[in-house]
């Protein structure tokens, strides 16, 4: 029998200072470093990095990180799915206008994000009731009863997760028999344990504890010590990194803080990910 949303799992844990402050009084999807709504480094595969980009350019980029995402897990039509710190709600808008799913969760452990949300997509929320919701939670411990979506999806958050174990966890009991998840986000490519020394010289979010420098074979060790079975890792860093720092190079100079995600690429030290998992079907 499935169990309620808060039975046997601990409670939801406490925001990280340095995400509460991050993603609280300022509205970054509005801001020049993101725009449109959205809160990713973009996938920016096709774009002319030669010429100057716009800001269509660099709204559309975030808009493909979710359209290269989501494209793992279908089918999706008539399909209900969670997004995993889902921001200002800007990805779901997409989920649900291009990949017809019946319904889409948007989980968010920030209340502000969420009130966001729910007032940029006032209009959808209005209008299809039923198709659209935001809830607030972690991803250690998430509201919902087990076996309550067919798909699980997360873009540019799980390096703001404090417990990837925990996440998988939860990713696993929240997906029906059969259920599929893909999380897209930067991580450290292998075990080496001076990745993460590293990573906060070069830039300030791993110093100051706003991004975790979890690596990519913890994440699918996660998810396969969660049961979850066909884990694959696939890097898209070559479509992110090169146009991240050319929009970044109008705004910023070489060897500053942001412009660093790059070099660390470039080092080694950090990549981008796409990481896909299924829920075994139930045996018969």
């Amino acid at each position: 029998m499935a169990q309620g949303p808060g039975a046997g799992r601990p409670a939801m844990p406490a925001m990280f200072p340095a995400v509460q402050e991050a993603y609280g009084p300022a509205d970054l999807g509005s801001e020049p470093l993101f725009g449109g709504g959205f809160i990713n480094f973009g996938h920016w595969r096709g774009a002319d990095l030669g010429r100057p980009l716009t800001e269509a350019d660099r709204v559309r980029s975030q808009q493909e990180m979710y359209r290269h995402a989501l494209a793992t897990l279908e089918p999706t039509q008539g399909l209900r799915a969670v997004e995993v710190g889902c921001g200002l709600g800007a990805g779901a808008a997409v989920a649900l206008e291009e990949y017809g799913f019946a319904h889409i969760t948007g989980m968010d452990i920030h209340p502000e994000q969420l009130a966001r949300a729910e007032q940029r997509n006032a209009r959808l929320l209005s209008g299809s009731s039923e198709r659209l919701r935001f809830a607030r939670g972690a991803a250690e411990s998430m509201p919902f009863d087990d076996g309550s979506f067919d798909c699980l999806y997360s873009i540019e958050a799980a390096q703001h997760f404090r417990d990837l174990g925990a996440f998988a966890r939860e990713a696993a009991r929240v997906l029906r028999p059969g259920g599929r998840v893909v999380v897209a986000s930067f991580f450290v490519p292998d075990a080496d344990p001076a990745r993460p020394g590293r990573l906060a010289e070069l830039l300030d979010t791993f110093a100051t504890g706003l991004d975790v420098a979890h690596s990519v074979p913890e994440l699918v060790g996660s998810l396969r010590d969660a049961g979850l079975t066909s884990v694959r890792a696939t890097s898209i860093g070559a479509s992110v990194w090169p146009g991240w720092d050319r929009w970044l190079s109008a705004l910023w100079e070489p060897g500053t803080w942001p412009r660093n995600f790059l070099r660390a690429f470039d080092e080694g030290s950090l990549d981008y990910f796409t990481v896909t998992a299924r829920r075994p079907a139930r045996q018969s």
